[in-house]
């Protein structure tokens, strides 16, 4: 690559605002990670806060080599990434294979099972390393390029047309998404299908197939609905054995299931529900909340700072989000379109998904609350997806200009 050219070709106007609502994402997870401290002891989040820091700033220097290097050549890096990142996925299946044989939660000495999930490289100095996280971001961009191509050599709308779409990104994102289905992480899969299905909505597709989705998605529920009702024994065989919907059942009776499966939701509800309009403070330790720097880290806010402090997490969640609408509306480029597209799909499923599950609105997933939980593959991949988008955003504010 001729990076002399490349620099020449790079935007030269700079997104002041998208830097501010990171720096302030930023900020907030550190404060956020500090407060949990009287939950998770003091010297674990001073590790956790360290780590974070570190993850942020080198967050901040990928958007930087991204502005530098530009959006020309994406395609060709995702690619070489996909398959990468595809031998990353065959070891964890590999490494939950000998887990499920063993008993052993390491393999080869870095893959890593943990809680049953085989996700995870963890390195004695690089510290841990999820390849699913980085897939997403991976898939958002092929996706995109798949739909742009596409669009550009098709003459008519048809469905047949619309099917060889379908057929041509399947090929792309089955075979990782099996892959991390089998580790097993459901929450990643579902969050991969959430951005596809965004920028499949947005291609152009005929308004047929958007109908046909709804009532296809409508259906499914309402069947999972009567089966667990009035069939819970048989809904059971049919997902894999009665154990995976012990979920549901610590979801909609978290009081009946405290010492099970409604455990996490009880006592992030009970953090929630006494901490009234400014919170008890940082470092308290109240209720023990679970996974309290991941997945639980808005119930730590809301214990914290009480409802003062969740409702400025869902004004930041959602000036961010409108934000990237903005960009997305005023990017004249449909494959780098596609791609904010896709990104806000996948940030507003899990905002949505994490702030529902911790205050009982949806069942409890492994899902984090992207750019303030606690996680390096999480803000990395998050940050090498907002360096493409900072780069757009600025592109579009020189045509204004």
């Amino acid at each position: 690559m001729d990076l002399g050219s490349s620099k020449a070709k790079r935007p030269d106007k700079f997104d002041f605002v998208l830097i501010a609502l990171l720096v302030l994402m930023m900020c907030t997870s550190l404060l956020s990670i500090a407060a949990a401290s009287g939950i998770i002891g003091v010297s674990a989040s001073t590790f956790y806060l360290v780590k974070q820091a570190a993850f942020f700033i080198g967050g901040f220097g990928v958007i930087a080599i991204l502005h530098y290097i530009g959006n020309d050549s994406l395609f060709d890096f995702a690619k070489i990434g996909y398959w990468i990142l595809m031998g990353c996925l065959v070891l964890c299946l590999i490494g939950h294979i000998y887990y499920r044989f063993t008993g052993a939660e390491k393999f080869l000495g870095f893959v890593s099972t943990v809680n049953g999930a085989t996700s995870w490289f963890n390195f004695p100095v690089l510290g841990s390393f999820q390849p699913s996280e980085y897939m997403k971001i991976v898939l958002v961009i092929i996706t995109a390029n798949v739909i742009d191509e596409h669009n550009k050599n098709k003459s008519i709308d048809s469905f047949e047309l619309d099917f060889n779409l379908f057929i041509k990104i399947l090929k792309w994102a089955l075979p990782p998404m099996i892959l991390i289905f089998l580790q097993p992480d459901t929450g990643v899969c579902i969050i991969i299908a959430i951005s596809i299905v965004a920028m499949v909505l947005c291609s152009g597709i005929k308004k047929e197939w958007i109908i046909f989705i709804g009532v296809f998605l409508l259906i499914a529920i309402l069947i999972f609905v009567f089966l667990y009702v009035y069939h819970y024994d048989f809904l059971g065989k049919l997902v894999g054995g009665p154990y995976k919907l012990t979920r549901f059942n610590g979801w909609l009776h978290p009081e009946e299931n405290v010492g099970g499966d409604g455990y996490h939701l009880y006592m992030a509800l009970l953090a929630i529900g006494s901490s009234g309009l400014t919170g008890h403070g940082m470092g308290v330790n109240l209720v023990d909340i679970p996974e309290a720097q991941t997945d639980f880290i808005f119930a730590v806010i809301g214990q914290s700072w009480g409802l003062i402090g969740t409702v400025f997490i869902v004004i930041l969640c959602a000036a961010l989000d409108l934000y990237l609408c903005r960009i997305a509306t005023a990017c004249e480029n449909m494959f780098e379109k596609y791609i904010v597209i896709g990104v806000l799909g996948i940030l507003i499923y899990q905002q949505f998904q994490n702030i529902g599950m911790v205050i009982g609105l949806l069942p409890i997933t492994g899902i984090t609350l992207p750019l303030i939980s606690y996680g390096g593959s999480s803000i990395i991949s998050y940050m090498i997806a907002f360096g493409i988008i900072f780069n757009t955003s600025c592109k579009s504010k020189k045509h204004v200009e």
